[in-house]
């Protein structure tokens, strides 16, 4: 492409006051091929908007660079094609509301990042969307017939979509049609399931292909071209589907871990799920011998949120043991019910259910149960009961009901951990044990993906599901999976229905985007895609293990075979190859280092120190934008480049930055953990485990690791980063200039 570059500088926002513009565009156009620059006070107000238009098409621009506001703002004012090259400048949040008026430094900072923007359209190319050999689907695959499986179908032939629902069960309905009443919308009173209905709308529904008693043999391909192999009633079938949804459900937690609160000792102590199921059936009697029930006690929290089981809270527990004492009452008025909880947890409107037990008669004792025995055929409860500060017991119970857990039926990414007997001799140094593989944690192989990372999605740190905990429902860590019900979090069937139905939204805008060579989440719309120079691979293997969306197989040299539906365009690939191979049309290792090459390094005497500030464009960058926004400041010295994701930085950059005389190099990317916050899951992990191994870079140039440091930033610790900022220029400042000033 034949670039015709024009550059145009708003003025408004205050920009003009701080800055005299007028310089930096005779600077540009006298060291760089621009054919146009012009200034405008109002550039994204209609005038300024077709002023660039005119040029377009009057002149033949079609390169064009906007030094204006964020491009977090305004994009879609700026959209000029896809035919067009765009590159934005932040002259108003990083340089006008963040820098001291009509300054030298604040005018050469102006400078520097129109330089930086010229060097970077000098290697742009125009992307070019993705086009799959073979024809894509636009079906999609649901894995799991319960209620989030059948809603997930349903929403998706309601939007006019074929769904294909896969189900090991010879039935449909999962739990929900094992349950006698529910607890939906608006929680006055419990109802029908409306299990048999749903059934029948999905089993009569044209757009919907049922597999009953089936299991998902294998799932090979990407988005839009996912090819699922499927056994079912001993025959095997062949689909193809753009998208995913698995809504395998769950299961309770193991109450043969439960001993010490009576489960496999006393008849008389059941489960929930047990006690629905009795419900169900008919009547509610005690197990031991078949009579009438007068007094019942229910355990809450019955293992869950206890590090020796199942640590954290299953939400539903509390409304469904609700609804089980309706059981109880409905069958039998002068009965008792206990419900024994550490917290009542009934979300939302769900309260008013809460209400209605409380003057239904229901006993609510806040306590922990201290021993669960049987005396002369009754069961009887000691507790602790908090409120009244003392020790109770609750006796001539017909039934001990416990409220057990939800634990997702997936394949955790790791063994999960529990807290160790103390005189487990198997414990680590936190005193942690590896779960055993009949704990309940564990489940049969839902997808079986044919990707090198593994036939399972990716788990958190309990089993269940996730890419983004915060800024992503619904998506995991494979590009056009999505999990939906109480796979993805413990939750009752109202919410399940609702998670189920953006989980299908969200697998329609996957096909949708895909179809168009569109990446999703969280780089949704953008067109590129990594691009790989086979003739200098070594077959190291980095790109495939570090990427985290399975975006890469290998074949069986060792040769990276790329998935382009799969990738999100995150650069964790390009930042891992140490060949440099690979890299997209508007984003590469030479494009980065063209703008680090064209910062200006003030010589030593002038005492103006150059300090790289690379940020993510996820959480880093907006908070940089927010702190601008608030006039807050910092050190004029800086330089901001905004990266796609830490995980695509490369170690070159480091080497040649300081080698050309840069002071200090700061990365500031999303925090990462257990809770990690990177959209791009490991990227920040990544570059924080490089950027520890360049301390032997730094020691080859004679330079002191303190000029190279990373750090955790939130997209609302936006009030922390001149704090940040200025402590870097601190340390950059006792360490003293670069040595290679100059050279």
């Amino acid at each position: 492409m034949d670039k015709n570059i024009g550059i145009y500088i708003c003025t408004g926002c205050g920009i003009g006051d701080m800055l005299d513009c007028d310089p930096i565009a005779e600077m540009a156009s006298d060291e760089y091929s621009v054919s146009i620059c012009k200034n405008h006070p109002f550039l994204c107000g209609a005038e300024g908007v077709d002023l660039i238009k005119k040029d377009i098409e009057g002149e033949g621009v079609n390169t064009i660079i906007i030094a204006a506001c964020s491009p977090r703002v305004n994009y879609d004012v700026f959209d000029f094609g896809q035919d067009k090259i765009i590159e934005r400048v932040n002259f108003r949040e990083h340089v006008a509301w963040s820098q001291a008026e009509k300054d030298e430094n604040t005018q050469m900072l102006a400078e520097d990042y129109i330089k930086m923007a010229c060097a970077k359209i000098g290697r742009t190319d125009l992307p070019e969307p993705f086009k799959a050999e073979e024809e894509y689907s636009k079906d999609i695959l649901v894995v799991g017939g319960g209620v989030a499986g059948m809603t997930a179908a349903l929403e998706t032939a309601k939007a006019g979509y074929n769904a294909i629902l896969v189900e090991k069960d010879p039935k449909l309905g999962g739990f929900l049609a094992k349950m006698k009443k529910n607890v939906t919308l608006p929680y006055k009173d419990i109802s029908d399931t409306g299990a048999e209905a749903m059934i029948k709308a999905v089993s009569d529904n044209p757009k919907i292909k049922v597999y009953t008693s089936a299991a998902v043999e294998k799932i090979s391909g990407g988005p839009g071209i996912f090819s699922v192999e499927i056994k079912a009633n001993g025959n095997s079938a062949t689909e193809r589907a753009g998208a995913i949804v698995q809504a395998t459900g769950w299961v309770p937690y193991d109450a043969n871990k439960l001993g010490h609160l009576g489960y496999g000792k006393f008849k008389n102590v059941i489960t929930n799920v047990e006690m629905e199921e009795m419900a169900a059936a008919g009547k509610i009697t005690r197990p031991s011998d078949g009579k009438d029930v007068k007094n019942v006690l229910f355990i809450q929290c019955a293992g869950s949120r206890d590090p020796e089981h199942l640590p954290y809270c299953s939400s539903s527990c509390c409304l469904v043991s609700m609804k089980q004492a309706t059981y109880v009452k409905e069958q039998n008025p002068e009965a008792v019910n206990y419900i024994l909880y550490k917290d009542i947890r009934t979300v939302g409107q769900s309260e008013d259910f809460y209400r209605k037990a409380q003057m239904d008669g229901n006993v609510f004792i806040r306590g922990s149960v201290e021993e669960v025995g049987e005396s002369g055929g009754n069961l009887y409860v000691s507790a602790n009961d908090e409120l009244l500060g003392e020790k109770i017991k609750i006796e001539e119970l017909d039934l001990v009901v416990l409220a057990v857990g939800m634990v997702p039926r997936s394949l955790p990414a790791e063994i999960p951990k529990i807290k160790a007997p103390s005189d487990s001799k198997e414990a680590d140094a936190d005193g942690m044990i590896e779960v055993k593989p009949d704990s309940g944690f564990f489940a049969t192989s839902a997808l079986n993906l044919a990707y090198r990372q593994g036939p399972e999605l990716p788990t958190l740190k309990y089993g269940f599901p996730d890419s983004h905990f915060i800024c992503f429902p619904y998506e995991t860590r494979r590009t056009g999976i999505y999990s939906a019900g109480c796979i993805r979090r413990p939750m009752e069937v109202g919410k399940a229905k609702d998670d189920a139905t953006g989980a299908a939204m969200k697998a329609i805008q996957c096909i949708e985007a895909t179809s168009i060579g569109m990446a999703v989440h969280p780089r949704a719309g953008d067109i590129s895609y990594p691009e790989f120079n086979m003739s200098r691979c070594t077959q190291c293997k980095r790109c495939t293990e570090e990427c985290p969306f399975g975006a890469i197989n290998e074949d069986e040299k060792g040769n990276p075979l790329p998935s382009p539906t799969r990738c999100r365009r995150c650069g964790t690939c390009m930042g891992a190859c140490p060949e440099r191979i690979i890299s997209f049309k508007n984003y590469s290792v030479g494009m980065i280092g063209d703008m680090l090459k064209a910062v200006s390094v003030p010589e030593e005497d002038e005492e103006k120190p150059r300090v790289i500030v690379f940020v993510c464009e996820n959480d880093a960058y907006p908070a940089v934008d927010m702190a601008g926004i608030k006039k807050m400041n910092w050190s004029p010295y800086v330089r901001f480049v905004p990266v796609r994701c830490l995980g695509s930085i490369a170690l070159v950059w480091v080497a040649d930055a300081l080698a050309r005389g840069i002071d200090g190099l700061l990365f500031m990317g999303c925090r990462h953990g257990d809770d990690y916050q990177c959209h791009f899951v490991k990227g920040s992990e990544l570059a924080n485990t490089r950027l520890s191994k360049v301390s032997e870079t730094l020691d080859r140039l004679s330079l002191e690791s303190d000029r190279v440091k990373f750090i955790e930033v939130g997209i609302t610790d936006c009030d922390k980063v001149p704090a940040i900022i200025s402590e870097f220029m601190e340390t950059i400042e006792s360490v003293g200039p670069n040595p290679y000033k100059g050279w």
